[in-house]
């Protein structure tokens, strides 16, 4: 069972290699890297590609280790025995499986996404150690033993908000995302916008970098950005002249806001843009 990519996800050798790697190792992957370079879709496509069935747990900062267990919906049982409910009886019908529950007792092996495990509290990978560790974990309630009947393979993506325990990071294998070279990122734009010109790809992966290198960004565009921009070139029409600044000269591209999200940067830019017009 190996990843070799798929025609909708551009992987890099290295990325497909840590794939495997984890596939072998029975290790969970760690994925790292900046907003929007496809850490979650990386789940979706090895997922397709391994025709694996793909469970997906968003993690929010609310979120408990307990709760990709099982809840227990006590107050639930409470009212339906205050109404004679003849359910009350079994305490099972009260237990409220999570995805790891769903991922150990499936009938084939399934992919995991455990995403964004860093907006957790600081506790929470600590808390699923031993059950990501031993494939297994004890429901009180019912005195089971849930144990996996098939390994699944995980994937748990973090955007560096907050440091893992190192305990958590032994049992991962781990890769950093890089942000793509613009070779691979002119790929990546052909997966999704095939029929675009190439001398408007040029310009338009001109300006991006020119904006993602500007010095002092508070958040730089990534890759999803650059195909929402380019999604709005096409849709409005753009010609390619609006790209096309005279002299080398940096100016303010068509649609900005779809690649700076603040208005620190918008500032940034439009006075980087001011002070170079002035210089002309």
């Amino acid at each position: 069972m190996k990843f070799q990519g798929t025609n909708s996800y551009i992987a890099t050798d290295d990325l497909m290699l840590s794939v495997n790697a984890s596939i072998a190792l029975k290790r969970p992957l760690l994925i790292k890297g900046e907003p929007g370079t496809g850490k979650t879709m990386l789940a979706e496509e090895v997922a397709a590609a391994l025709d694996m069935p793909l469970l997906q747990w968003h993690i929010k900062s609310t979120t408990k280790a307990q709760q990709g267990l099982y809840e227990y919906d006590a107050v639930s049982r409470l009212r339906d025995s205050q109404l004679g409910d003849g359910r009350v009886k079994d305490i099972q019908n009260y237990i409220v499986k999570g995805v790891l529950w769903q991922a150990f007792t499936a009938e084939q092996p399934v992919a995991l996404l455990i995403d964004e495990i860093d907006k957790a509290d600081i506790e929470f990978p600590n808390d699923l150690l031993r059950e990501i560790d031993r494939m297994e974990f004890h429901c009180y309630e019912t005195r089971e033993l849930i144990r996996a009947k098939h390994r699944p393979l995980v994937f748990i993506t973090s955007n560096n908000e907050k440091e893992l325990p190192d305990a958590f990071l032994r049992r991962c294998f781990f890769h950093y995302i890089k942000f793509p070279e613009a070779s691979t990122m002119r790929q990546i734009v052909g997966v999704h916008f095939p029929g675009l010109k190439d001398e408007l790809l040029s310009a338009a992966m001109k300006t991006f970098f020119d904006v993602r290198n500007l010095p002092g960004l508070k958040k730089k565009p990534s890759t999803s950005e650059l195909l929402d921009w380019l999604k709005l070139l096409m849709a409005e029409d753009i010609p390619l002249s609006a790209l096309q600044s005279q002299d080398d000269k940096v100016s303010i591209p068509p649609l900005v806001g779809a690649l700076l999200k603040n208005e620190q940067d918008v500032t940034l830019f439009e006075k980087l843009v001011f002070m170079n017009q002035r210089n002309r």
